[in-house]
C-alpha cells in the first residue's frame, strides 16, 4: 500500500505534464491557423488590389486619362477635379477657368460612380477645336500650345475602392508625381465633388 503513493503522484505529475503539452501544441496549432489565414487574406488583398493613375498627355492629341494599372477592379467612390487648386463641378467650368469665359468645345467621359477594369484606360476630357477636332500636336497651333501648357494647372482627387471594401486616395495631375494614400472610407458627395 505504502508502494501505491508514490506511483499515484508520479502518474498526477505525467498527467500534468501531458496537459501542458497539450496545451502548448494546441497553442501552436491555433497560431499557426491564424497565420494561414492571414497570408490567404493577403493573397486574396493582393489579387483585387486596383492602382489608379490620373495623368495628361499632348500626343496624339491634349487630353486626360485615368488608368487602372492594378489587378483588380477599382471602384471609383468619390472624384474632386481642381483648377489652381480650386474645385470646379464639370469640365465646363473647367475649361472656364483655364481658358476664360465662352463656349469650349470638349469630349467627356464619367469618372465617378465608375468601375475601372484591370489594365483599363480611359479618356475622360478631350479639348476640341472648333471644327470639334481633338487638338493634335501642332506647335503651330495658338489653341493647342495654350491647352498644352494649361493643362498643368488641373489635378484630380480621386476616392476609389477595391472588392474587399479597402480604400485609397489617389492626388494627381499637375506638374508634380501623383500620389496614393489609403483611407478608410471615401467621403459622401459634397458641393465640391466632381459632377458630370
Amino acid at each position: 500500500m505504502l508502494g501505491a503513493v508514490p506511483e499515484e503522484k508520479e502518474r498526477r505529475g505525467a498527467s500534468r505534464y501531458d496537459a501542458v503539452i497539450a496545451t502548448f501544441v494546441g497553442f501552436l496549432a491555433l497560431c499557426v491557423s491564424a497565420y494561414t489565414a492571414y497570408m490567404q487574406r493577403q493573397q486574396v488583398r493582393a489579387a483585387v488590389w486596383p492602382i489608379l493613375e490620373f495623368d495628361s498627355s499632348n500626343a496624339p492629341d491634349v487630353h486626360f486619362t485615368l488608368a487602372n494599372k492594378g489587378v483588380g477592379p477599382a471602384l471609383i467612390r468619390h472624384v474632386i477635379v481642381k483648377v489652381d487648386d480650386q474645385p470646379v463641378k464639370n469640365w465646363r467650368e473647367a475649361m472656364e477657368k483655364l481658358l476664360g469665359p465662352g463656349e469650349h468645345l470638349f469630349s467627356e467621359s464619367d469618372m465617378n460612380g465608375y468601375v475601372l477594369a484591370p489594365n483599363e484606360s480611359r479618356t475622360v476630357f478631350t479639348p476640341r477645336d472648333d471644327a470639334n477636332n481633338p487638338l493634335n500636336f501642332d506647335r503651330s497651333n495658338p489653341f493647342w500650345v495654350t491647352m498644352n501648357k494649361e493643362r498643368f494647372r488641373v489635378t484630380a482627387e480621386i476616392c476609389y475602392c477595391s472588392t474587399l471594401g479597402e480604400c485609397w486616395t489617389l492626388r494627381a495631375g499637375g506638374p508634380t508625381p501623383g500620389t496614393t494614400t489609403e483611407t478608410r472610407r471615401c467621403p459622401t458627395p459634397s458641393a465640391i465633388s466632381f459632377q458630370q
